[in-house]
C-alpha cells in the first residue's frame, strides 16, 4: 500500500539561497596554488587584488552599489566576466529586480555556458517568479555540472513538488540527504 506524503500548499517553502561565482582558478596541471617551476613565472605583486576580486570584497561587504560598479569595471577589464554577470544578477534578484538579474544570468552564460553557479542561480530565480519548468532545467543542467553540490538537489526536489512530480521529488531529497551534512537534514525531515 502507498503512503501518500501532504506536500504543504502555503507558504511554500524556502528554497536555499543563491550561490555567489568565485574567482575561478585556471586550467592549471598540478596543485593550486603552486607555481610550476619549469615554465615560465608569472609576477605576481603581493596585496593587490584585481578588479574582479576588489568587487567581491566589496560585495561581501553589502556595498552592493559599489559592487555593481566594480563588478562592471572587471568586466570591462575582461577580470572574470562571467564571474561578474553572475554576482551582478545575484545584486539585481536581491533587489527584486528579476529581468535585469535574469539578463545578467544570461550574459554569464553566454561567456561561460558552462558556468553552474550561474545555471543554480537562474533556476533559483525561475523558481521564485513561478516559472518551475525553466526552473527544472536549470537545476538539472547545474547538477550534470557540479554533481556533488547538494542545494541544487533540494531546490530541484521543492521545484519538482510544486509541479507534482512527487517520485521525482522524493528522489531528489533523499540525494540532498545523502550529500549535506547531517545536521541540515531536519529541512528534509
Amino acid at each position: 500500500m502507498a503512503k501518500i506524503i501532504q506536500f504543504p500548499i502555503n507558504p511554500t517553502p524556502k528554497k536555499l539561497g543563491l550561490q555567489r561565482a568565485r574567482k575561478k582558478k585556471g586550467k592549471e596541471d598540478g596543485k593550486p596554488g603552486q607555481l610550476d617551476l619549469f615554465s615560465g613565472g608569472k609576477l605576481v605583486k603581493l596585496n593587490q587584488l584585481s578588479v574582479f576580486e576588489e568587487a567581491l570584497l566589496i560585495d561581501e561587504q553589502g556595498d552592493t552599489k559599489k559592487a555593481k560598479r566594480s563588478y562592471l569595471k572587471a568586466i570591462e577589464e575582461g577580470d572574470c566576466a562571467a564571474d561578474a554577470y553572475c554576482n551582478l544578477g545575484i545584486i539585481e534578484s536581491q533587489e527584486g529586480n528579476y529581468p535585469k538579474a535574469i539578463d545578467y544570468f544570461t550574459l554569464c552564460l553566454k561567456q561561460d555556458p558552462r558556468h553552474y553557479e550561474a545555471h543554480y542561480n537562474l533556476a533559483n530565480l525561475y523558481g521564485e517568479v513561478g516559472n518551475h519548468m525553466l526552473a527544472k532545467v536549470h537545476y538539472g543542467i547545474a547538477i550534470e555540472l557540479e554533481p556533488e553540490f547538494p542545494n541544487s538537489y533540494f531546490n530541484l526536489g521543492l521545484t519538482l513538488a510544486q509541479i507534482t512530480e512527487y517520485r521525482e521529488a522524493v528522489e531528489n531529497l533523499k540525494r540532498y540527504k545523502d550529500l549535506a551534512p547531517a545536521e541540515e537534514h531536519q529541512l528534509t525531515d
